[in-house]
């Protein structure tokens, strides 16, 4: 808890309008630093200069028929308060949820990340929290999870994690298993199409699901589940696929706009509880089955070498409970998340031909038959195929943006921000401006390149990138950035690559709201790419 410091009435009245009954209830890990004194922060201006608004207005705008924010998707609904109250303003906690200071001016967001303290408060995920923590407490023993858990806990959890699923070297292990997933998911794209116009069908959305989850597993629980071999295997799966629609959906409605679940079962929050039942209740049912047959492989005295051994497997022999946790959350984080980036990254393409053509240049050289196997040496020469999954990340964001709660007093936009202070970083804006991406409405992979590779570019590479590196960050920073990230690169690049070196593919439709906002952006439109068949 904060400290508090006598005779700093100016510091002391700053952290009073943060409502000092909720700050307390809310806050945790944040440190007991002295008071600054320094130039930069007894020259800003003090925290309850901040533009804001007051609770009754902001229900109004949210909640009253008519109301201006009321049937807003979460993206546009940042946006529309960025216009009412400019790049950094603090809004009211709503019904037991926490006040907030919003930032869109990137320009804070390093100040904000370098001031997260050794375990960072993310805030949000409330309702996976109470899940887990109120709801599922007897089979989760305290151990919640990267997503929900926060300061020590969290800090345990991904001590034991970190070195099965960070580590480079141990994320290529995976190749050969990934590679075969992405070869069935070629030949179910084969299956699908119409023969005639080579599209495929408006639920494709499903099929991209099965691709991920059938990534995901192979790497989770060293399991292919048969998704993509049989249209009409794994039931579960679909129930998966609707769970975690109803997740995203619904928790971001719980979360992000006033409702009273913190005190009562509201209709939504007993809608949302049985989504996340049946998410619990399928992966948890793919974890015993792997837990089950490593077991009995172990008595048998089985032993595998490392290359062949699931995260599940490794993290066993560290701590049963985290292992199952990790491997609950890999199959329920790894589908909805990466499904919805590799759309964004096929729509990218098959509407810039000429940089489909420029990537396929590239991957021919590492796949130079259809049928060729990815090597971890051929695979650290695909510069372009990073640049454009990085830069499809910044045309179509999977996330609104990201938060922390301050550990330090800071200075962000010229005022005074005392710790403990709950912040939401919005780099909306700034990721489509020219003052941060040159050329920001054009989809230009090149921005992410080391040097110049293309004389014809109409500026050299590293002109197109970004003046702020803080303005896009995809998988997060520091020590929470996405435990995942190496899996999903990993999964987007070899998906891809084996995707590009077989089809052309086009999408001949609008691309306009391609994406609904919910906790993570959503495909919103039917997904008939048209993969057209090329040469070997």
């Amino acid at each position: 808890m904060l400290k508090v410091r006598s005779g700093l009435t100016l510091i002391q009245s700053q952290k009073a309008a943060l409502s000092l009954s909720t700050q307390k209830r809310w806050q945790t890990n944040v440190a007991t630093a002295e008071a600054r004194d320094d130039p930069e922060w007894l020259q800003a201006k003090p925290f309850d200069q901040i533009p804001r608004t007051n609770s009754i207005s902001l229900i109004m705008k949210l909640s009253m028929p008519g109301g201006k924010y009321k049937n807003l998707e979460i993206m546009d609904m940042m946006k529309a308060m960025r216009e009412d109250y400019g790049d950094i303003f603090f809004l009211p906690g709503l019904m037991g949820a926490p006040p907030f200071l919003s930032t869109h001016n990137p320009k804070d967001f390093e100040v904000i990340f370098r001031n997260e303290g050794i375990w960072p408060h993310r805030p949000g995920n409330d309702t996976l929290r109470y899940h887990r923590e109120e709801y599922w407490k007897d089979f989760y023993e305290g151990v919640m999870g990267i997503i929900p858990s926060q300061g020590k806990p969290w800090g345990d959890f991904r001590t034991v994690v970190n070195p099965v699923l960070m580590q480079p070297k141990n994320v290529r292990l995976y190749y050969k298993k990934m590679s075969q997933v992405n070869q069935e998911f070629v030949q179910r794209i084969k299956e699908l199409r119409d023969p005639n116009t080579l599209e495929v069908p408006d639920d494709f959305i499903d099929t991209v699901n099965r691709w991920t989850l059938e990534s995901v597993s192979v790497v989770a629980l060293d399991k292919q589940l048969g998704l993509l071999k049989d249209s009409n295997k794994e039931s579960e799966a679909l129930r998966l696929f609707h769970y975690l629609d109803e997740f995203f959906i619904i928790s971001a409605d719980l979360e992000m706009k006033p409702s009273p679940w913190r005190y009562i079962k509201t209709p939504k929050l007993k809608r949302l509880l049985k989504a996340l039942d049946g998410i619990q209740e399928v992966t948890l049912a793919y974890v015993d089955e792997a837990i089950d047959r490593l077991d009995k492989e172990a008595k048998a005295g089985v032993v595998r070498p490392e290359n062949e051994q699931s995260v599940l497997e490794k993290l066993l022999k560290v701590d049963r409970k985290v292992a199952t946790v990790m491997a609950m959350d890999m199959l329920m984080a790894g589908v909805d998340t990466t499904s919805s980036t590799f759309a964004a990254l096929m729509l990218c393409l098959a509407k810039n031909p000429e940089k489909q053509a420029k990537l396929r240049e590239e991957v021919m050289k590492v796949l130079p038959n259809k049928d060729s196997e990815f090597t971890e040496a051929s695979m650290k020469n695909v510069p372009y195929l990073r640049a454009c999954i990085k830069e499809s990340q910044r045309v179509h964001p999977l996330i609104v943006g990201n938060a922390r709660v301050l550990a330090r007093d800071s200075v962000l936009s010229g005022y005074q921000v005392p710790a403990g202070t709950y912040i939401s970083i919005v780099p909306l804006n700034a990721l489509t401006k020219d003052e941060y991406f040159p050329q920001a409405s054009e989809f230009l992979p090149e921005r992410w390149l080391r040097s110049p590779k293309d004389s014809e570019s109409k500026c050299p590479a590293n002109d197109l990138k970004t003046t702020n590196p803080f303005v896009f960050l995809p998988f997060g920073f520091g020590p929470r950035m996405c435990v995942g990230k190496r899996i999903v690169e990993m999964e987007l690049e070899l998906g891809t690559a084996r995707l590009i070196r077989n089809f052309n593919v086009e999408f001949n439709y609008p691309t306009e709201n391609a994406f609904r906002s919910a906790l993570i952006n959503l495909p919103n439109i039917p997904l008939k790419f048209k993969f057209t068949d090329l040469p070997n």
